[in-house]
């Protein structure tokens, strides 16, 4: 289970337990990251650091936080007018980043008199990861945004069947070769192989990156725009999914499985 999400113990519905966590209802814990990362500008390294932290938040996922003293020289910080407000932490200010000619406006957030209960922010600041060009998490690129160490994804076969239909009533899809993807904080998704599929695929411009699958490609069929999704090239923990079709019920599909 993930630790804010998902019944987890800093989620806001935890499982069933033989315990109490005195405390507040909304909980945050920091905690390190414990692998080098570097972000970057075109090709500037910002920041290079390996004492990066995450910052688990009820209902939030994983925020990355970084000292603001593994700044590099090649990097300038200019202080914006942007603020917020969070009772759990303080008042943030922002900060943009400039190098090589590039410019990330407030990429970075402080708490410079953080509260009373989370002295430790002191001296880190929290990233907005997808406004910079590349953060490397040891030598790897990461995809979309840092991974949370207590997120996992299960695939398993699956040889029960596993209809799709559409709106309309037509199968989409039907298949005893699918595969089971059981993701933290998220309901089972069931990929199909695209034999199995029985409507005419049709290529999209729309795509999404999964920080733990890669980088999705999505299909329309049936008359309907983004029906079906498929990870062509996943990453090594997903490779099993390589190629195979799911289908989005938000667009009016509806998967079923057989009973056991």
């Amino acid at each position: 289970m993930s630790l804010t999400t998902a019944g987890g113990p800093l989620s806001r519905d935890a499982a069933a337990t033989n315990y109490t966590i005195d405390g507040p209802a909304h909980r945050i814990a920091f905690m390190p990251f414990g692998r080098r990362l570097r972000l970057q500008l075109g090709d500037v390294t910002v920041l290079d650091t390996a004492d990066a932290m995450l910052l688990h938040e009820t209902g939030i996922r994983p925020r990355l936080y970084v000292p603001l003293a593994d700044v590099t020289a090649a990097a300038e910080l200019q202080a914006t007018d942007t603020t917020s407000f969070c009772p759990f932490k303080g008042d943030a200010s922002y900060r943009t980043v400039r190098a090589g000619g590039r410019e990330s406006a407030d990429a970075l957030w402080t708490y410079e008199a953080p509260v009373e209960s989370a002295p430790w922010l002191a001296g880190y600041a929290g990233v907005y990861e997808e406004r910079f060009d590349q953060i490397l998490d040891e030598d790897e690129e990461v995809l979309g945004h840092l991974t949370d160490p207590y997120h996992r994804i299960d695939i398993r076969t699956i040889s029960r069947a596993v209809t799709v239909t559409a709106a309309d009533g037509t199968i989409l899809a039907r298949s005893t070769r699918a595969v089971l993807l059981a993701e933290t904080a998220f309901p089972n998704r069931y990929y199909l192989p695209r034999a199995d599929v029985r409507c005419d695929l049709e290529p999209s411009t729309t795509y999404s990156v999964c920080g733990y699958k890669g980088t999705a490609s999505y299909w329309s069929a049936n008359g309907v725009q983004d029906v079906a999704w498929s990870y062509e090239e996943p990453l090594s923990e997903a490779l099993r999914i390589a190629g195979l079709v799911s289908f989005w019920e938000d667009s009016g599909a509806t998967t079923t499985v057989a009973p056991a």
